[in-house]
């Protein structure tokens, strides 16, 4: 009963986690997850694992999320994972977690790595991982709160990375291109040091618990993740997810404009039309809705890094650009650059983000972001750009390196078009410390705060309708 119990526990933990990690896992999801795994082989870990993924993961982009809290709450193994080859060692000079780590040790065990990865034993390195933690990776004695292993430790220590040159020439060996080699051993180390994050993680997750481990060292999902935060894996995968999600916006959008079709009820018609009836049955008649769509300008900050943000932004914006009746975008640092032209139709979406990292240079003349003076030149500049019928939306953090900050031209600009947003990829902490002038902007134009793809999409969406 108290297994069945802990096994409960367990999963509920485990849901918990994934919600708090921005998977949305509803209570019909759960019973689902519940349904499925009744049916399964618990002693089958991987069936288990494939069970949970098919009934709570709904995007790709959350799997390696949900793998990586899944590892966690029902790790493939307990304990320190170090078989047979440690239990016959000679006593190690000092004591490093019950291991020996010298300059042998770790010379065999690079050895014995290499060849693992060379061969892309999955099993071998599954092992090793395990087993690198243990040997160096093990940080005993730690004050409170301080986690006795380390997966920076062992990875430091034992260096993989520096084996790809050696496992490039053993795959150009079998035959492989040099392009093939470089790719497939970078794949190898790059998953073998996954694994070893995995294992250290597994360990603080006994010692600390789940819970620690899913709050402090799980990432969120890439649509929750901070376009401030993203590391270039990252970034590459959120490109990889712009057009899918124009995409599911695009229909949305299309669904809600068919359904809103219908304009006023038209009432000398409805009631022409219920004389040949007697008013029985009613139909009713409506007069057309007359098309809106918004002509929308876009004024971006490429500088630092709110340029990810910004970039991101534009392309969600063209790729939806048939849900708005005209589209012009414009980079600025202290210098305004139109950059409407690199939004192509046909477009690849690389070719396109590398227009735009090399269009910052346009867009700087002394290299120090300065709204005030990209807010003038913008006036100055293209006062066309502006009407009555358009749309006026900023992105940037605000951060104005304590210049001018021209609000009055702002507010001109703002006053010109027919609506003005500003989104802040800061958090909304941040505003007002240093040199933020949101609180100053945010009282000109409404400052949306727009931190991820989740609130870029659901704006956007806002915004289209």
């Amino acid at each position: 009963m108290s297994a069945r119990s802990g096994l409960v526990d367990r999963h509920i933990a485990f849901l918990e986690a994934l919600r708090s990690a921005g998977l949305p896992v509803s209570l019909a999801e759960d019973l689902d997850a519940i349904a499925a795994l009744t049916a399964l082989d618990w002693a089958d870990r991987a069936t288990i694992r494939e069970g949970y993924a098919a009934t709570l993961v709904k995007r790709r982009s959350q799997r390696p999320t949900f793998d990586a809290l899944f590892d966690i709450y029902f790790p493939r193994m307990v304990g320190d994972g170090v078989h047979g080859r440690l239990e016959d060692a000679e006593p190690p000079d000092e004591a490093a977690g019950g291991v020996r780590d010298n300059a042998q040790a770790l010379q065999d065990f690079r050895a014995e790595l290499e060849d693992a990865l060379a061969d892309g034993d999955q099993e071998t390195l599954s092992r090793l991982a395990a087993e690198m933690v243990a040997r160096f990776g093990a940080m005993p004695g730690r004050g409170p709160g301080l986690s006795s292993w380390s997966a920076y430790t062992a990875l430091q220590r034992v260096a993989p990375s520096e084996l790809v040159d050696r496992i490039v020439q053993g795959l150009l060996a079998e035959g492989r291109t040099e392009e093939e080699a470089q790719r497939v051993a970078g794949r190898r180390v790059g998953a073998f040091t996954r694994m070893v994050e995995d294992d250290a993680r597994r360990r603080i997750a006994e010692e600390k618990g789940p819970h620690h481990v899913a709050d402090v060292a799980i990432r969120p999902t890439i649509d929750r993740l901070d376009f401030t935060s993203a590391r270039r894996a990252d970034l590459e995968e959120m490109r990889r997810q712009i057009y899918p999600l124009a995409r599911r916006l695009a229909t949305r959008l299309t669904k809600e404009h068919h359904a809103r079709r219908r304009g006023p009820l038209d009432f000398r018609r409805t009631v022409r039309a219920s004389m040949s009836t007697g008013g029985v049955p009613l139909a009713t008649h409506h007069r057309p809705r007359r098309p809106h769509r918004t002509e929308l300008v876009v004024l971006c900050d490429v500088s630092g890094s709110v340029a990810n943000f910004a970039q991101f932004t534009l392309l969600l914006v063209f790729a939806l650009r048939d849900q708005f009746q005209k589209v012009r975008a414009f980079t600025f640092i202290d210098h305004v650059h139109e950059v409407t032209h690199h939004f192509r139709p046909g477009a690849d979406v690389v070719d396109v983000m590398t227009d735009l990292a090399a269009s910052t240079a346009h867009a700087a003349l002394w290299g120090r972001t300065n709204y005030g003076r990209a807010f003038t030149k913008f006036a100055e500049e293209h006062p066309d750009a502006l009407g009555p019928k358009s749309s006026l939306l900023i992105l940037g953090d605000a951060r104005s390196n304590y210049s001018d900050l021209a609000e009055g031209t702002l507010k001109e600009l703002a006053d010109t078009a027919r609506n003005a947003w500003w989104l802040n990829p800061e958090h909304r902490r941040h505003w007002g410390t240093g040199d933020s002038a949101a609180p100053t902007y945010g009282a000109i134009v409404p400052m949306v705060e727009c931190r991820n793809l989740t609130q870029l999409g659901e704006f956007v969406h806002d915004l289209a309708r």
